[in-house]
C-alpha cells in the first residue's frame, strides 16, 4: 500500500534552529523539500571530500587486508590511497609501454649501447641492415652477421666493412641504431614492476582502515545532509520554516511530539495538490516484501498516485521463474544456496533478495515435481512411488515439457493463458482505480479484447477452431475501448479519439500476449540443454563425466537467473506494468532522521 501523504510547513523561532534540526532528525519523519533546490547541498568542500571517500572506499573494497594498520587517520589513509591510484595507473601505462618497447628491441638481443661507443673509438663503425631473408647470401662485405628476424620477410643483418661500398640486394634498408637498448629497458621495467608490487602491499596495509574511513564517510554525510536540510529552509532574523511531507497519519500528532523535544514550534499540513508529487512511501505486506529488495537493485519507484505492485510481482514472478527454471534440481540449487549463505547476505544488505530468490527455487522445485526432472533426468517413477502423492502421476507426469510435438504445443498453450490473465488482471485493476470515471468501462473493454486475443493467438501458433465466442470478445472488448477510451460529452469526439488510439493500443495487446511464450520458449531450451550435458556425459568415463555434469548443469543455472532478470522481471516490469498504465515516475519517502544516516 502506498501510504497517504501530508503536506507539513514547522516554523520555529531562528534561535531555535538548531535544537528544531536535533528534534525533526530524532523523530524521523519530515521529507524535506527544499524550498530553494539550488542551495539545498553541502559546501564544495564536503561535497569533494565525500566524492574522494566513496572512491577510496570502493578501491579498498577490492583490496586484500594485509600487515598492520598504518598510523594514519581516515582522511590521511584516503589521500595515501588515492596517491598510489594515481601513481599506479601511470607505473602501469608506463610498463606497458616499456613492454612494448622490449618487444620491438628483441632483434638486438641483449646488446648494449656502450658496446657501439666501444666499437666506434676502436675504429669499426658497424652498419645494420633489414635484408629480405631469401636474399641473405647477397650481401658482400668484410664481416657479415646475421642477428635475428626483423620482420616477416627480412632479416636484421650487422655489416662491417673498412674498404669501399658496401654490396647488397635489393629491398635492403639500413636500419638507424635504436635510441636505448633493451636491457636498460627491461631495468627501467623491473623497477616499475617492484613499485606495483610495493603500492599494492602499501594499499593491503590502508585497507585495514576500510572501516575507519566508512566512519569518516557516514560522519561527513550527516554533516553534508544536516547543512543541506538547513539550506532547505526559509528563514529571516526572527523565524527558520522547513517545508515537506510527512505520513498523513503521523501529520496530527506532530507538533506534540515536537514540543516533547523540547521545541516550540507551529505545524501546519494539508493534503497535496493534484499538481503536487509527494515522495512514495510503500508498506508491504509481509510476504510480498521480498519484492522491496528487487525493486531497490532496479532503482524503480512507483508515483504517489500510482499502484503499489509488489504483491502482484510477488504472485506472478516466481510462476514465471519457474516455468524457466523447469527443472527440480536447478530449483533445489535456488532454494538451497540462500538458505546457506543467508548471514553473509544479510549482513551486505541483500537479506530480501535472498528471500525472494528462496520463494523463487520454492515455486521452480513444485513445477519440477509436476514435469518430474531432476537435473535433465526424468524422475517419474521416483515420483510416482512417493506416498500421497504418487498415484496422480501413474500415467506419466502431470506437465510435460519434454520435445515432443503435443506437449510443447500445451505449454505453448499455458503460456499464452498466462499472459491473457495477467494482461487481464492489469487493466481491470487499472479500471478499478478509476471507478466511478466511464474509463472504467474501456479498460472492462480491453480486459474483454485480450481474451479475443487470447482466441486468436491459440488459432495462429496452435491451428484450434476460432469459434464465434471470440469474434465476439474482440468485436465486443474493442467496441468498448473505442467508445470509453476518452469519455465525452461530445460523442463524436469520444468515437474520434478512440479509434485513433485503438489500432496501436490493438497491435499493442496482440504483442504484449505473444511475449508470454518467451516462457515456453526458456522453459524448454533449458531443458533441452540439460538432457544434452547428460547425454555427453553419458558417452565418457565417469572421472570425464562429473567436470561435464558440473559445468554443464552450473552454466544451465547461470542462464536461467539472466533468464529470470531479462525475462521474468520485464513481463512484470513492461508488459504488466504498461498495461496498467505505470510510469514509474516516483521518488522515494527519504525523512531526515537519524536512521537514514546510520544506513547510509
Amino acid at each position: 500500500m502506498i501510504v497517504e501523504m501530508a503536506k507539513t510547513f514547522v516554523v520555529a523561532r531562528r534561535a531555535d534552529r538548531e535544537n528544531l534540526l536535533r528534534a525533526l532528525r530524532r523523530l524521523g519523519v519530515l521529507h524535506v523539500q527544499p524550498v530553494d533546490p539550488d542551495r539545498a547541498a553541502p559546501d564544495a568542500d564536503t561535497a569533494d571530500l565525500l566524492d574522494r571517500l566513496r572512491r577510496v572506499i570502493q578501491i579498498l573494497e577490492g583490496a586484500t587486508p594485509q600487515g598492520a594498520a598504518p598510523n594514519l587517520s581516515a582522511i590521511e589513509a584516503a589521500d595515501q590511497v588515492l596517491r598510489i591510484q594515481r601513481t599506479s595507473a601511470d607505473r602501469t601505462n608506463r610498463l606497458t609501454a616499456l613492454y612494448r618497447q622490449i618487444e620491438r628491441l628483441a632483434p638486438w638481443g641483449n646488446v648494449r649501447m656502450g658496446q657501439f661507443q666501444a666499437l666506434r673509438e676502436a675504429g669499426i663503425e658497424p652498419r645494420f641492415l633489414a635484408v629480405p631473408t631469401n636474399a641473405l647470401d647477397q650481401v658482400r662485405a668484410e664481416c657479415v652477421q646475421p642477428l635475428g628476424p626483423w620482420d616477416a620477410k627480412r632479416t636484421l643483418v650487422a655489416v662491417v666493412h673498412r674498404g669501399g661500398e658496401i654490396e647488397a640486394p635489393d629491398g635492403a634498408e639500413d636500419v638507424p641504431l635504436p635510441v636505448r637498448d633493451r636491457p636498460s629497458v627491461q631495468a627501467e621495467a623491473k623497477e616499475i614492476d617492484a613499485a606495483l608490487k610495493a603500492d599494492a602491499a602499501e594499499l593491503g596495509r590502508l585497507a585495514n582502515s576500510l572501516d575507519a574511513v566508512r566512519r569518516e564517510q557516514s560522519r561527513l554525510e550527516a554533516h553534508a545532509e544536516w547543512v543541506a536540510t538547513t539550506r532547505s529552509a526559509l528563514e529571516d532574523e526572527a523565524l527558520f520554516a522547513l517545508q515537506g511531507w510527512v505520513p498523513a497519519a503521523e501529520a496530527d500528532s506532530l507538533t506534540a511530539r515536537i514540543a516533547e523535544e523540547g521545541v516550540d514550534a507551529a505545524v501546519e499540513t494539508a493534503p497535496p495538490d493534484a499538481d503536487e508529487a509527494p515522495p512514495t512511501l510503500i508498506q508491504y505486506p509481509g510476504w510480498a516484501r521480498p519484492m522491496k529488495g528487487l525493486f531497490d537493485v532496479l532503482g524503480t519507484v512507483p508515483g504517489y498516485r500510482e499502484f503499489d505492485v509488489a504483491a502482484a510481482f510477488m504472485m506472478a514472478l516466481p510462476i514465471f521463474a519457474a516455468i524457466m527454471i523447469c527443472d527440480l534440481g536447478y530449483g533445489l540449487v535456488y532454494t538451497v544456496l540462500p538458505i546457506v549463505f543467508y548471514k553473509q547476505l544479510k549482513a551486505a544488505g541483500a537479506e530480501l533478495i535472498a528471500q525472494l530468490v528462496l520463494v523463487i527455487g520454492l515455486m521452480a522445485m513444485v513445477w519440477g515435481v509436476l514435469i518430474t526432472s531432476f537435473f535433465g533426468f526424468d524422475i517419474h517413477d521416483l515420483v510416482a512411488s512417493v506416498p500421497g502423492i504418487g498415484p496422480a502421476f501413474a500415467d506419466g507426469p502431470l506437465i510435460s515439457v519434454d520435445m515432443q510435438k503435443e506437449h510443447m504445443e500445451w505449454l505453448m498453450w499455458l503460456s499464452i493463458l498466462i499472459g491473457a490473465i495477467h494482461l487481464t488482471a492489469a487493466h481491470l485493476w487499472r479500471g478499478l482505480r478509476q471507478w466511478p470515471s466511464l474509463k472504467m468501462v474501456g479498460e472492462v473493454g480491453w480486459a474483454v479484447l485480450f481474451w479475443g486475443v487470447y482466441g486468436l493467438a491459440n488459432t495462429l501458433l496452435l491451428k484450434t477452431p476460432f469459434t464465434t465466442v471470440y469474434w465476439y470478445l474482440l468485436i465486443g472488448g474493442g467496441a468498448l475501448a473505442i467508445l470509453f477510451n476518452s469519455p465525452s460529452r461530445n460523442i463524436f469526439k469520444a468515437v474520434g479519439l478512440g479509434i485513433a488510439n485503438f489500432p496501436l493500443a490493438a497491435i499493442g495487446a496482440f504483442g504484449d500476449t505473444m511475449s508470454y511464450l518467451r516462457l515456453m520458449a526458456i522453459g524448454l531450451a533449458g531443458a533441452a540443454l540439460a538432457v544434452a550435458f547428460n547425454d555427453m556425459a553419458s558417452g565418457v568415463p565417469w572421472y570425464g563425466a562429473i567436470p561435464i555434469l558440473i559445468l554443464g548443469h552450473g552454466l544451465n543455472v547461470v542462464l536461467s537467473v539472466l533468464s529470470l532478470l531479462a525475462h521474468g522481471v520485464r513481463l512484470n516490469m513492461l508488459e504488466f506494468s504498461s498495461n496498467l498504465g505505470m510510469e514509474w515516475s516516483g521518488h522515494a519517502y527519504e525523512p531526515f532522521s537519524e536512521r537514514s544516516l546510520e544506513e547510509s
